[in-house]
């Protein structure tokens, strides 16, 4: 059977899959070409290099492995008409992403990046107002594997929890849960408001100007799901009228941010570059789901970790 990875994972990983699973011939390219795709049985990949030129010109193929979350890319159409098993990687990203989060948090109502300004300029200026997390809401946008684990730890920190899905259902550590036709209501309450909403249609701009005037003032919008959750002069719009108090983005609708971009420039937007997932262990948990339904599939069995449903796209 052949396994064809569209990236070159480091040593210890290709060992692991060659050595538990030697009647697969695997392939691991750098920089892969179209003609190289066309033998694969499995495809393994991040899920940004696939087109419906490859999909059609790959008659073997039976299954993609998306080692990521994001699957916005996928040439979905062409792979439904093949009926092409397609799973990803959902899951491994929540505890650095939460983290990430949890940090952005702190940072704010404890005012790192100016006690930092502070050290270097030796200052002791001890009427910094700082906050405390306690007794703060903070608003989940998507509750499912990463969002439950934002509201865990901000559990820990005694914080007030809402999140919003498509059905209303409750979730652990979440207070209360909305849906996206009731949810206004905590957008107004909340003190912090997270996303971490894929990219689908139903997610596509879904907040616009009308989202940021219900917010608080004082309030904080923290994007680490999908740039296009928003329009970029949406966002400007609000942190120049001062809608919200700070706005952080680690996703945006162009990647990379072009140099010459606004945001930039505003002393009340932050910007990461996508990292906020990045961990030593992303690869090695991956890789855990690829070796499991790696075996389901040989051994024929259906229990598939992470099944991507073609027609919602995620």
């Amino acid at each position: 059977m052949e396994v064809v990875f569209s990236f070159f994972p480091p040593a210890d990983l290709r060992e692991q899959l060659i050595n538990e699973f030697p009647d697969c011939h695997f392939q691991f390219y750098r920089k892969i070409s179209e003609a190289e795709w066309k033998n694969a049985e499995v495809i393994v990949t991040y899920g940004e290099d696939l087109s419906e030129k490859i999909i059609h010109s790959s008659p073997r193929l039976r299954w993609i492995m998306v080692c990521s979350a994001g699957l916005e890319k996928m040439p979905f159409q062409a792979i439904k008409e093949k009926n092409i098993l397609v799973t990803n990687a959902k899951g491994i990203h929540k505890i650095p992403m939460a983290e990430f989060t949890l940090g952005l948090m702190l940072q704010h109502a404890k005012r790192y990046p100016e006690l930092a300004d502070f050290e270097k300029q030796r200052v002791w200026n001890k009427k910094l107002p700082l906050q405390e997390l306690a007794e703060k809401e903070v608003l989940v946008l998507g509750t499912g594997a990463i969002g439950s684990e934002i509201g865990r730890l901000s559990k820990a920190f005694r914080m007030k929890t809402s999140g919003v899905n498509r059905s209303g259902k409750p979730v652990d550590y979440f207070d209360r849960i909305y849906t996206f036709q009731d949810w206004n209501i905590a957008l107004g309450m909340a003190d912090f408001i997270v996303s971490v909403l894929p990219s689908t249609p139903e997610t596509r701009y879904l907040l616009r100007e009308n989202h940021f005037q219900t917010m608080k003032d004082t309030a904080v919008f923290i994007n680490i799901g999908r740039g296009d959750l928003v329009e970029d002069k949406v966002l400007l719009n609000a942190a120049k009228q001062n809608q919200v108090a700070h706005i952080y983005l680690d996703v945006f609708e162009k990647e990379p941010l072009p140099p010459e971009h606004e945001f930039w420039t505003l002393n009340n937007i932050t910007v990461t570059p996508h990292i906020s997932a990045m961990s030593k262990n992303y690869l090695p948990r991956a890789f855990e789901i690829l070796k499991h339904n790696l075996s389901t599939y040989i051994t024929g069995r259906k229990d598939f970790w992470n099944v991507v449903d073609l027609d919602r796209g995620y």
